[in-house]
């Protein structure tokens, strides 16, 4: 078993953290130091701890690479119908690829540990928020209950089965701490059992409505898209809607975003990425820098997918083969120089900005819920999913159905997580493999059940 203490920094923000003494400084990393309430004294240092927060968003553990990269490679079975396949030589990758992830393995360990560390700094946010003035305090805490919804969505669709598979109010998902774990007289508070799919969503949901009622439009003239805003949280709520299959409220949500005015798609669809700023396009996006990013030899999105990085990745040109003519989407793939293989050139330039959630996504989310719930929220769905396809010069449908959007999204999104979460909410098949196979979620950590007897392991592990 785990010490209490090595318990305790798993946890807890591992406090690479000097608190600013002014709003515009960069924060400060200092390894090895934890943080202690004592140091928590002002409102920049909470400010401080929320910036920090973002910053850990960006590693490979969470946004960086893995909630992406993963989602895509658990997904796709490319001996079927799958259309990428992992050929690198670092086994917990392939071990994910053929779903033989091990539960004492540095993936589930690390995602799980990343997820937690967020949401402790959430959670340490809104423990002081009585050094916030009345002023900032609601936005405040608005945003650090975005930050903790939209960890707690992809550790929820990680380690537990999909809200499609029914059995919400039993079926485990992950434990639900929404208290600030920061010394061992905390620590029972972070013993919790998993709570229910039910439960998990139910926290997401009231963070995320939370967020979209009291985070700003914009930050100003550079509409910083990196922070959360009132549109992200209704893009995100728009996820969740969808997931829950509640088509209703997914097309309400996404038609706050696509009616805000504040979004665009980008001229080209290769205008979209490998950005050093933000797009008129991108909702929330991950902003990375050279001294701040997922890595650059063993670990993020580029690493894996460029062909002058490590290239691990084989992309089937049958994906290629569904575009049509004319579709500029079929020519954004980088080949080798012998054309003897290629990649996709959305994760291209090394320390690009990743756009997390972008106004085309919400386009084709607004259409699939209104075809399938039958209403008819904003524009009309032919309309949403052909605004799509001409930006990238695709000849646009005549007629659109729930199943054409689905597809639609395996072309504008690709490779960029949605498809793991397609697949759950849709009862999909990833190969021979049913959507809720007990092989296609994590294990629960071998680390964190040895430290929490009331964690319960997911079946087959």
């Amino acid at each position: 078993m785990k010490p209490i203490t090595k318990y305790i920094s798993y946890i807890v923000l591992p406090a690479m953290l000097a608190f600013t003494a002014a709003c515009n400084k960069k924060l400060d990393v200092i390894p090895g130091q934890q943080i202690s309430p004592e140091q928590i004294k002002t409102e920049d240092d909470v400010n401080g701890i929320l910036m920090s927060a973002y910053n850990s968003m960006q590693d490979p553990n969470a946004f960086g690479e893995r909630y992406i990269f993963l989602a895509d490679l658990f997904a796709s079975d490319y001996s079927a119908d799958g259309f990428i396949y992992y050929q690198g030589t670092f086994q917990p990758y392939a071990q994910v690829n053929s779903r033989q992830v091990q539960k004492s393995g540095i993936i589930p360990e690390g995602v799980w540990r990343r997820g937690y560390v967020i949401i402790n700094t959430a959670n340490i946010v809104l423990a002081n928020l009585d050094k916030v003035s009345e002023g900032n305090k609601a936005a405040l805490a608005a945003e650090a209950k975005f930050i903790r919804a939209i960890n707690y969505y992809e550790l929820a669709g990680f380690y537990g089965l999909p809200y499609s598979a029914g059995n919400v109010d039993k079926n485990p998902a992950v434990p639900l701490i929404t208290t600030a774990v920061i010394s061992t007289a905390d620590l029972p508070a972070s013993k919790q059992p998993r709570a229910t799919v039910a439960d998990v969503y139910k926290q997401i949901i009231a963070d995320l409505k939370e967020a979209a009622a009291n985070l700003p439009d914009s930050y100003g003239e550079k509409k910083n898209k990196s922070r959360a805003t009132k549109y992200a949280a209704y893009a995100f709520l728009a996820r969740v809607y969808m997931a829950q299959g509640n088509y209703t409220e997914a097309a309400k949500a996404a038609d706050q975003v696509i009616e805000s005015g504040n979004y665009s798609l980008v001229p080209s669809f290769d205008a979209e990425f490998n950005n050093t700023s933000l797009s008129a396009e991108d909702i929330f996006a991950i902003l990375q820098t050279s001294q701040s990013n997922a890595g650059t030899s063993d670990n993020g999105l580029v690493t894996f997918y460029a062909l002058d990085q490590r290239n691990d990745v084989l992309i089937k040109t049958e994906q290629l083969d569904q575009y049509g003519p004319g579709d500029q989407r079929k020519n954004f793939y980088t080949y080798s120089s012998d054309s003897s293989s290629f990649t996709t050139s959305k994760w291209r330039d090394m320390y690009g900005t990743i756009p997390v959630v972008r106004l085309a996504e919400m386009y084709l989310t607004r259409a699939e819920a209104n075809l399938r719930a039958g209403t008819a929220v904003g524009d009309n769905p032919l309309n949403d999913v052909n605004k799509v396809r001409s930006r990238s010069k695709a000849t646009p449908l005549a007629a659109a159905t729930a199943d054409d959007v689905v597809q639609e999204r395996r072309l504008e999104l690709a490779f960029e997580g949605d498809s793991y979460w397609t697949v759950k909410r849709l009862q999909l098949n990833v190969g021979s493999m049913q959507y809720n196979n007990n092989r296609l979620v994590f294990p629960v950590p071998q680390r964190e059940v040895d430290v929490n007897s009331t964690l319960v392991q997911n079946p087959g592990y």
